[in-house]
């Protein structure tokens, strides 16, 4: 992990609503004005950010609320 990239504990589930929906990254980038690679950042849970724009119109695409995509894990403390 670079040095300025903190770790998180949020994860991002479109893997799995795209996979239900039968969509590729692809379609969903098309319909929410989003490039794929701004996507794949955002599945891979590698984004910083996302505007909440974003978030609404990914939203609207999938049938979803913003929590059944975005879900906080905490991290387990090492020995």
């Amino acid at each position: 992990m670079p040095d300025d990239e903190e770790p998180h504990s949020i994860r991002i589930h479109l893997d799995r609503f795209l996979a239900e929906r039968g969509m590729t990254l692809t379609e969903l980038s098309s319909q929410v004005g989003i490039t794929v690679v701004n996507l794949s950042v955002l599945k891979n849970g590698r984004a910083k950010a996302v505007r909440f724009s974003t978030l609404s119109r990914i939203c609207e695409v999938l049938r979803c609320q913003p929590g059944d995509l975005i879900t906080y894990e905490p991290t387990k403390p090492g020995p």
